[in-house]
């Protein structure tokens, strides 16, 4: 019949999506596919014809031994891959071994295997066990790798390391032979930027000396205890234990300081002067609420030793991100006290899990005097609630704005209800301003984020 339109078919629609597909060059699929774990990437072998078998030339193998039915056929699978990979290049492999009763079981010839086909990311996790029930692993001389991770690993000791590409190595929960293994791993990688070393306790003390011309971070937890000479770091991030787990030689570090304190510790008082000292040299400092409690409390004991004298005064500080609970609020006042050179505040309210189902009265934030930062060098503050309401958060937002003579923008990320959110706002952009360039961002962060 003239004019009827011809309807179109599903398996049309579904013909020209494969025929898109099917366009794509081959090295950007490569790429995509490269990106996914390797469970997924076998799933797309139905998305078309064309990417029937793409995800065998896929230069990766990502893989969980808990998603095959068994241990064997996991390891039938990886082998099949390395098989058909052998003349070509493996860039990246991740294996997780969930049962610590198969971690003896895995197959040293992987790590063979990839060492000699140009791997750039290695990682490597093993379920959490005895030491003994993971292989001894050698990783020591690759001309290729970029990043390594292994986890739960049991390292051989090391005679000789050459990792010349190595820039991120994270080591968490492994065994090892002694501390040297660790040292050389850091001193055979010249271009080494970012360094983990998270360790578990074993009764033994171990120190690491961490040294290196070209590490720029540094992540270590409670347990691991490290001297570190790095004239090039940028950025300590540390679990604090007592004693104080971290010493510097031949620099004051003077970078980004990420600090917080073990939960095991109960008398800090013996490693606070020492924090303190820390602190007071850098620039940038990330303090948790248990930190700054710790410390505040500490000031309150009693006079600061001679040696220590005017500590507390932190003049290099420049960029603060602190967390508080609402009980420590009414410490506030005397942080910015101590920070007379602050240029960049951010205030992050987390909630006290010990609270939940209680009701306490909120302190009141009381200045006594208007800090000097907020006269004459605070320049950004950023507001975050992770709890669903504060009553004083008007007021504390007020006198940030009514007191900070060149601030130039305030940032909040609240939540509110929608029938009180424009109310707030209202009120918001009507309070009265000290600077006349500050701008005011507001982010009304949803309930069920963090409601």
């Amino acid at each position: 019949m003239v004019g009827r339109k011809k309807k179109t078919k599903i398996c049309d629609k579904v013909s020209h999506e494969e025929d898109r597909l099917s366009q794509l060059p081959e090295p950007l699929i490569s790429e995509i596919l490269c990106q996914l774990s390797t469970k997924d990437a076998v799933r797309t072998s139905v998305l078309s014809t064309r990417w029937r078998n793409l995800w065998q030339s896929v230069p990766g193998l990502d893989l969980d031994s808990g998603t095959f039915s068994t241990f064997d056929a996991f390891v039938s699978f990886a082998d099949r891959f390395f098989y058909s990979h052998k003349e070509s290049w493996i860039r990246k492999l991740r294996v997780n071994i969930h049962n610590s009763s198969h971690s003896k079981s895995f197959p040293i010839r992987w790590i063979d295997a990839v060492s000699t086909h140009r791997i750039q990311h290695l990682d490597v996790h093993f379920a959490f066990g005895r030491p003994e029930e993971s292989p001894s692993l050698n990783i020591y001389v690759c001309q290729t790798l970029v990043q390594l991770r292994l986890r739960g690993a049991t390292l051989a000791s090391a005679e000789f390391v050459s990792l010349p590409c190595l820039k991120i190595m994270q080591l968490e929960y492994n065994s090892y032979p002694n501390e040297a293994t660790v040292e050389k791993l850091v001193s055979g990688s010249p271009v080494l930027e970012y360094l983990t070393i998270i360790t578990y306790f074993d009764g033994r003390r171990r120190i690491f000396q961490v040294r290196s011309h070209t590490v720029k971070r540094i992540h270590i937890n409670e347990c691991t205890q490290v001297v570190i000479d790095a004239p090039l770091l940028q950025c300590l991030r540390a679990t604090v234990s007592i004693p104080k787990n971290f010493q510097f030689i031949n620099s004051a570090f003077s970078g980004r300081l990420d600090i917080d304190i073990s939960i095991n510790g109960t008398r800090w008082e013996s490693v606070i002067c020492d924090i303190l000292t820390n602190i007071s040299r850098v620039r940038d400092l990330v303090i948790s609420r248990r930190t700054w409690k710790e410390i505040f409390e500490y000031s309150k004991s009693g006079p600061v030793p001679k040696e220590h004298c005017g500590i507390f005064q932190f003049r290099n500080l420049s960029h603060l991100n602190a967390r508080f609970y609402i009980s420590d609020l009414e410490t506030l006042p005397t942080l910015l006290e101590s920070c007379p050179k602050l240029e960049s505040l951010i205030l992050e309210l987390v909630k006290d899990r010990y609270m939940i189902g209680k009701k306490k009265k909120e302190p009141k934030v009381m200045f006594s005097k208007v800090p000097q930062c907020l006269v004459s060098s605070l320049k950004f503050v950023q507001w975050k609630r992770l709890i669903s309401r504060y009553e004083g958060e008007i007021e504390l937002v007020r006198y940030f704005l009514k007191n900070s003579k060149i601030l130039e923008k305030f940032r909040l990320d609240t939540y509110y209800t929608e029938k009180s959110k424009c109310t707030f706002l209202q009120e918001l952009l009507t309070m009265p301003r000290c600077s006349s360039v500050c701008e005011i961002h507001s982010s009304l962060i949803p309930k069920t984020k963090y409601g």
